[in-house]
């Protein structure tokens, strides 16, 4: 049994945004994080491999300093990683990329009993729709927005989260599942981890790795085969600094009224 886990190496958008004059945004000048969402599919792995003993592989695409992030993660307890990375993958979207990683799933090898995590959504894109578009390619049940995790057997019970409560969902595997931050807390690397995380097992899987695959047609992948791309990227200006009113006698009410009336709130 595998734990398969596609994690996402993105800026640090907690600092200032660059962005170069035509728009896109300056990466190589931008300290780069996991994805704050991959992190916690990955401890939901690392759970599972807890509790049953499985394999976690965590796969990234990206080029090749992404390899730091997955020594990273295994030396948080994942046993080995796979770097997707090649000319021919650069400027996919999101329906790209996700032919990409369904075909490097089946090369890493998905069983019967294995489940692929992913996170919800990367706070560079914010599209969500990775996750779902690989469980499409891999034809496998997905269960998104992902807050619990039980399984039994060849069997998975999920709590995934609504806008007003939740739902149970029991699915069979192999099954996909993007998880949220109400999951779990990622846990920190150990001192073990990072002293033997250079020496655990990244494999690279480049065009020729995975051209054999049917979902690696030129037509499908990369820039070319991308029918969406980003026109442009901006830092949006930042908010003024907001007006604090205090008291609950009418004098303060009436002046409250008049400020949401002046911006036509009210």
């Amino acid at each position: 049994m595998k734990a398969i886990v596609c994690v996402k190496q993105v800026p640090d958008t907690s600092g200032k945004v660059a962005v170069n004059p035509d728009g896109t945004l300056n990466r190589a000048s931008m300290q780069t994080i996991t994805n704050p969402d991959d992190l916690n599919a990955v401890e939901a792995a690392l759970k599972l491999k807890d509790a049953t003993g499985c394999k976690v592989v965590v796969i990234t695409m990206g080029p090749p300093p992404a390899e730091g992030m997955l020594r990273e993660l295994i030396a948080r307890g994942a046993d080995e990683g796979v770097l997707v990375s090649a000319r021919e993958f650069g400027g996919s979207d999101t329906f790209a990329t996700s032919q990409i990683l369904a075909a490097a799933v089946k090369k890493v090898g998905l069983e019967k009993d294995d489940i692929v995590f992913c996170g919800r959504q990367a706070i560079d894109g914010d599209t969500a729709q990775v996750g779902s578009q690989i469980a499409e390619k891999l034809d496998i049940p997905q269960v998104s927005y992902v807050a619990g995790i039980e399984k039994d057997g060849d069997k998975v019970v999920v709590k995934r989260m609504l806008e007003d409560g939740h739902m149970t969902i029991e699915t069979q595997t192999p099954c996909l599942l993007t998880c949220i931050k109400e999951l779990n807390e990622p846990r920190y690397m150990s001192l073990g981890g990072i002293m033997d995380c250079y020496s655990a097992p990244v494999s690279v899987y480049d065009y020729n790795t995975l051209k054999d695959d049917p979902l690696i047609d030129p037509t499908t992948i990369g820039l070319k085969g991308s029918p969406t791309n980003i026109f442009k990227s901006f830092t949006p200006p930042q908010k003024g600094q907001g007006k604090m009113l205090e008291g609950a006698d009418k004098a303060t009410c009436e002046t409250l009224a008049a400020e949401l009336l002046k911006k036509h709130i009210i």
